[in-house]
């Protein structure tokens, strides 16, 4: 089984090796960092029971709209944990911390045109529409979809199943309750 818990500064090396694997669009330390000091509500991983990094979440909120909304910057599950549901639990995870911490009214997001299983997902499960094509948006030349879901007063099946897992249960809400109040005493988080 895997867990979904909010990442920690130790699980970034393995968040940025788990994007290395998946996707084309890589980023430097510098940026995960960025993210998790800014918003460490945002970022969301699913660890294995040996402790191994197989998915995440990188999101953040953008600051300058004058709209309240969060942005995923980048999503991943590698390939032999794929067709669990990890993908849908990441995204609503991060969807629920942007509404209940700041309050965001919808979240937007970019995906490749040619990502068929990602639109899927997006469109089919998640419930995002399309805001707008962005033309060349990837270094390759490639078009994005600009891609959006409302949040306010939209709680859905899937957003409520995401707050309860994180919050409620599973197997590591025992685990993400020390980090956040060992960060709450001592301002550090906890090793794994």
């Amino acid at each position: 089984m895997v867990c979904i818990r909010r990442a920690t500064v130790d699980d970034l090396l393995a968040m940025q090796a788990c994007n290395l694997m998946c996707l084309p669009e890589n980023y430097q330390m510098k940026y995960y960092l960025y993210h998790i000091l800014s918003w460490p509500q945002l970022l969301y991983v699913a660890e294995d029971y040996n402790g191994r990094i197989v998915g995440y979440v990188l999101a953040k909120m953008e600051e300058e709209s004058n709209e309240c909304h969060g942005h995923i910057t980048s999503l991943a599950v590698l390939r032999t944990h794929r067709k669990l549901g990890l993908a849908t639990k990441l995204m609503t995870a991060a969807q629920a911390a942007m509404e209940q911490v700041y309050e965001a009214e919808y979240v937007s997001l970019h995906v490749r045109r040619s990502n068929r299983a990602a639109f899927n997902l997006y469109t089919e499960t998640l419930g995002y529409k399309i805001n707008d094509v962005e033309a060349k948006y990837y270094a390759d030349g490639e078009d994005a979809y600009d891609m959006r879901k409302n949040l306010k007063g939209k709680q859905n099946h899937h957003h409520a199943h995401g707050h309860h897992h994180h919050h409620g249960g599973g197997c590591c809400s025992g685990d993400a309750k020390v980090v956040e109040t060992a960060q709450a005493v001592d301002g550090k988080a906890v090793s794994k």
